[in-house]
């Protein structure tokens, strides 16, 4: 296994604080706005996979409203929360660069892939591809993956879409926000939606 840059570039006890964030953040804040998004793009009952999916908090919205939800993180202390704070969806500790996924090898194909939180920015480096692989033999044939991240963290849209060409994927739409802003030179965040090639 590559060691994923959220190991590498966080301090000792940053996966409980991230935890613990985002439970404080959640009794205060909406912070179901990129589920929605996914929601809306997909039919009732869909099969949907959180790639890294942290405590769980828009894989467990979307098993809230019917879909069928797997998350996989890469960090065993995110998916223990996830369990806890959102039980319904299957968690998995999973790299999402390792060949295959070999944690969703049973798995049938997902209608939807969702990496939001600037999961692609904490892989490890070189692996953006192999990410992105794994997502293009995981999707159904009319599915789509949508990939969220600021873009002054490492990784921009350019590379993203160098990335997905080399997977089998195509941008099929780019937006500056999950709340469907358009896409424009300046913006700070970069929300594509990848389909297979």
């Amino acid at each position: 296994m590559s060691t994923p840059r959220w190991f590498t570039e966080t301090k000792e006890g940053h996966s409980e604080w991230y935890i613990e964030r985002f439970r404080t953040m959640a009794r205060e804040n909406d912070l179901a706005g990129e589920a929605r998004l996914i929601d809306a793009m997909v039919g009732r009952g869909s099969r949907i996979l959180d790639a890294g999916c942290g405590p769980g908090r828009l894989g467990g919205y979307l098993h809230a409203v019917g879909h069928d939800v797997v998350g996989v993180d890469v960090d065993p202390k995110l998916i223990e929360a996830a369990q806890q704070d959102h039980p319904g969806p299957r968690w998995l500790v999973q790299d999402l660069a390792e060949p295959g996924l070999p944690a969703l090898a049973d798995a049938e194909p997902f209608d939807a892939i969702v990496c939001a939180g600037n999961v692609l920015v904490f892989v490890a480096e070189g692996t953006e591809t192999a990410v992105l692989r794994n997502f293009r033999e995981r999707l159904a044939p009319d599915g789509f993956a949508a990939v969220g991240f600021h873009v002054n963290r490492g990784l921009t849209p350019d590379q993203l879409d160098a990335y997905a060409a080399d997977a089998g994927l195509r941008t099929d739409l780019r937006l500056a926000t999950w709340d469907v802003k358009p896409w424009h030179d300046g913006a700070d965040f970069a929300v594509t939606i990848l389909r297979p090639a």
